[in-house]
């Protein structure tokens, strides 16, 4: 019995010695402090939301609710910034996705060694460039010398049955948009993508490629059959990324999206999203209710992003089992 209990305190000790207990700790501490910092944001903005959820119930998100925006009358209804949110997020990525999957090969296994090491440094640039640089840059060159013009373009899809909704116009000559948004967004997450999604295909082994090689697979056979699959699950966790950078994004869509309640559907109108509205507005807001839609309005984007993220996590998880 003295023995064992000898033995238990000499390895409790060689643990204390080297750090590894305190080192188990700290790792711990920091993981508890993570989720309860995100449990307490949660509920910050459930309790700060309160008065519009009792107020107002599910008719504030839904879509076929009449939208109704009128701080004056406490009336309020924040699918019009959902829809907006969405939109724009969903268009920026539909985009954004083949043009950074693209650069992300290129600079991984087609680039000369003098023009990576440039390029790479360029993309990471455009990553770290602040939001509102790029809204001033939109707002100035941008907006008139690109979005309007394309605005003007899709005006004709608006009397094609179906789609038409989401192209009436006229473009505003400010081009002040949806649509300069979304483009706008597409430039902030195309580095973001490129970069994580080239770290991806360089961490795919030398071994995979001279493999397919020797097999008489073509550089292209082996880029599109070989390396992208093996690294599928890296190139989604960076689509996911940077679709929730489009979807939080504020001061750069604030400043071209024409912040609008109105507009419809079609994103050749000004519009608003989620954290535009909030931005916009939450110093400005002199009622309660006013000040809880807006917190319910940052509950709903909350969610969205949670649940975004988890669906990611999910499909990686999925597909990791299915490869193994």
């Amino acid at each position: 019995m003295a023995s064992s209990s000898t033995s238990l305190r000499r390895k409790l000790m060689r643990h204390l010695q080297h750090g590894d207990v305190l080192w188990w700790a700290l790792l711990l501490l920091s993981a508890v402090v993570v989720v309860v910092l995100v449990l307490w944001i949660a509920w910050q903005l459930w309790v700060q939301s309160a008065p519009s959820r009792h107020a107002f119930g599910w008719d504030f998100i839904w879509p076929w609710v009449k939208s109704v925006w009128n701080p004056a009358l406490d009336k309020f209804q924040a699918w019009p910034a959902i829809y907006g949110s969405l939109i724009t997020a969903t268009i920026a990525l539909v985009l954004a996705v083949p043009l950074a999957l693209g650069i992300a090969i290129f600079l991984s296994e087609l680039a000369p060694a003098w023009l990576r090491a440039p390029l790479n440094y360029m993309v990471e640039m455009l990553a770290a460039i602040p939001s509102v640089v790029y809204g001033l840059w939109g707002i100035y060159v941008f907006l008139p010398l690109v979005v309007v013009p394309i605005g003007k373009a899709l005006e004709p899809l608006g009397s094609v049955p179906g789609i038409g909704i989401f192209f009436k116009g006229p473009v505003p000559a400010s081009g002040f948009t949806r649509l300069g948004a979304a483009l706008v967004l597409v430039i902030m997450i195309l580095p973001t993508i490129a970069a994580v999604s080239r770290d991806v295909l360089q961490a795919v082994p030398r071994s995979q490629r001279e493999a397919a090689m020797a097999l008489g697979a073509t550089q292209w056979e082996t880029v599109w059959k070989v390396l992208i699959p093996y690294g599928q699950s890296g190139i989604l966790g960076a689509v996911i990324l940077g679709f929730g950078r489009a979807i939080g994004e504020t001061m750069a869509v604030t400043m071209v999206i024409g912040n609008s309640a109105g507009g419809g559907y079609s994103i050749l109108k000004p519009g608003y999203t989620m954290a535009s509205i909030i931005a916009n507005e939450f110093a400005e807001a002199v009622s309660e209710m006013h000040t809880s839609a807006l917190m319910e309005i940052g509950l709903v984007l909350f969610a969205i992003t949670l649940l975004l993220n988890a669906f990611a996590r999910w499909l990686v998880v999925n597909r990791t089992i299915k490869r193994a």
